[in-house]
């Protein structure tokens, strides 16, 4: 097994460590929790795949959101119009694809085009492009409709990928990629190992030190993550258990990179079932989580109640949006003005199955709601079981309640508000099937103004998740901090929130 060879690197004694190793590829192994791959196509990216995808694809900037500052990637600059319409890029010379093609404004005008064309995963985040201009062969041009941050879009986390654009989807099925990044396709195994290689004709070269592969493997088990990372299989794992993570600190091996986050846990109820079909159902259960012992008790407080949709720490949050809290008291009052004064009713959430975190809120709130005679079917499930259920034709078919974190597709409070929560004619990720023409206007309006008057627009997106707050098509449980535990002896890793879960191989090596 390809993961056993693996092993035998990484544990190998000092004794070993002679020549012959040098001889031997350095591997890297991310254990994660889910399926690695849900989408294979980085125009359609929109899932658990940019843990690899951001390893084989690259965009034209990148964004710290620490210091609010863009690093050039495939782009070495970049200006602005006076009047916010006219964005230029200028374009890094001699980079290939893994195809063999060469990386120009061409190929840059045709993979956004080609994203924006199919309307798959983020697509959305390019709505202010108008036209897209090749100057020449190494500067392109975005014209806007509206002003627009398009150095946020540029560096988004999905959607902003620049490929290849002479291949289509089908290819990108079977396996193949287009990128321009360190590393490129070695093999995989269905959607839970996934194994890169370094490109050789890679732009930055391959002086120093690097892994020379990266493998992703799916992990379910806490337990199995947990004796992976204490003797060195795997390099860093995507999330453990509090109680895990409380155990390792004092393992000489592991070290634990604690980072904020623009990552929430949400609970979208199915607004067109009945009984959550009713505004003042949904209003009395979100007064029935117990927000205090889930940030205590599963967090073990890395994290924080969050407050509207837009996390904590992102632009667009703020203290102005209404927030919940505990009180069945408040519950029980507004199940009976519903007509269910003693519940009486039995409700189906869903969760990942190989989340610890997610399966002990659930049983949290469970407890909470059969005090008010509601009883809750808590149900793991893979991610794609889940999903493909929450798309189910028939809305009387799906779930009930939702449980799943949204992450930002770019650093911008349009992400969280618009792909769970905007009216959709197809299903893709607003599974509480919600639609509101004032708050469909309301985000439409603050988008539009994010790139000329930021505080109005954070306004804007304030009176928007309050109707959210008072429509409760879902409750937003608590924004996290990320916790990881990673080999003790991993150099160059970094956390990056607008990336989430994102590890930049290239930039690591293991001292």
């Amino acid at each position: 097994m390809l993961w056993k060879k693996i092993l035998a690197v990484a544990v190998v004694t000092g004794a070993m460590l002679l020549p012959a190793l040098a001889e031997q590829p350095q591997v890297a192994m991310y254990g994660y929790h889910s399926e690695v791959t849900v989408f294979w196509d980085p125009a359609y990216s929109f899932s658990n795949e940019i843990i690899w995808m951001h390893n084989v694809y690259e965009t034209l900037l990148r964004y710290d959101p620490f210091t609010d500052q863009f690093q050039p990637v495939l782009a070495e600059g970049y200006e602005r119009s006076e009047d916010g319409l006219t964005w230029t890029f200028y374009l890094r010379r001699g980079v290939k694809f893994h195809t063999g093609r060469e990386m120009n404004a061409e190929a840059v005008k045709g993979a956004i085009e080609r994203t924006i064309s199919l309307g798959k995963g983020a697509w959305y985040i390019w709505d202010a492009v108008e036209s897209i201009e090749v100057v020449d062969d190494y500067t392109v041009a975005f014209h806007l409709k509206y002003p627009a941050p398009m150095d946020l879009t540029v560096a988004a986390c999905y959607s902003a990928f620049i490929f290849d654009p002479a291949y289509d989807h089908d290819w990108y099925l079977q396996g193949h990629d287009s990128g321009t990044g360190p590393y490129t396709i070695e093999r995989f195994e269905g959607n839970t190992l996934m194994v890169l290689e370094k490109f050789e004709g890679y732009w930055g070269g391959w002086e120093g030190n690097h892994f020379d592969k990266v493998v992703f493997k799916t992990v379910p088990s806490p337990s199995t993550l947990r004796l992976m990372v204490e003797s060195g299989q795997v390099d860093i794992a995507y999330q453990l258990p509090v109680s895990d993570i409380q155990a390792l600190k004092d393992n000489p091996n592991v070290r634990i990179v604690h980072t904020p986050s623009f990552q929430n846990l949400l609970a979208l109820f199915n607004t067109q079932k009945p009984p959550l079909d009713n505004p003042l159902v949904r209003r009395a259960l979100a007064y029935t989580i117990p927000y205090q012992d889930v940030i205590q008790g599963v967090l073990a407080g890395y994290g924080r109640q969050a407050r509207g949709v837009v996390p904590y720490g992102l632009w667009g949050w703020s203290d102005r949006v209404k927030q919940y809290t505990l009180s069945l008291e408040t519950a029980k009052l507004l199940l009976s003005e519903a007509g269910y004064p003693e519940g009486g009713f039995k409700l189906l959430l869903t969760y990942v199955s190989a989340d610890e975190n997610e399966r002990r809120v659930a049983e949290l709130w469970k407890s909470q709601l059969a005090k008010l005679g509601i009883e809750l079917e808590v149900r793991g499930m893979p991610w794609d079981s889940q999903w493909e259920l929450g798309q189910a034709p028939d809305p009387t078919k799906r779930q009930d309640i939702f449980l799943f974190y949204w992450w930002p597709d770019y650093a911008h409070p349009h992400s969280f508000l618009s792909a769970m929560f905007q009216t959709e004619e197809e299903i893709v990720f607003n599974l509480c099937y919600y639609s509101n023409p004032l708050y469909d206007e309301l985000i439409t309006r603050a988008a539009e103004l994010a790139g000329i008057d930021r505080a109005e627009s954070i306004n804007m997106y304030v009176e928007a998740q309050n109707v959210l707050m008072e429509d409760v098509p879902g409750v937003s449980i608590y924004d996290m901090e990320y916790v990881r535990a990673v080999n003790a002896k991993l150099q160059g890793y970094v956390d990056n929130p607008a990336y989430p879960h994102v590890v930049w191989w290239y930039n690591c090596w293991r001292g």
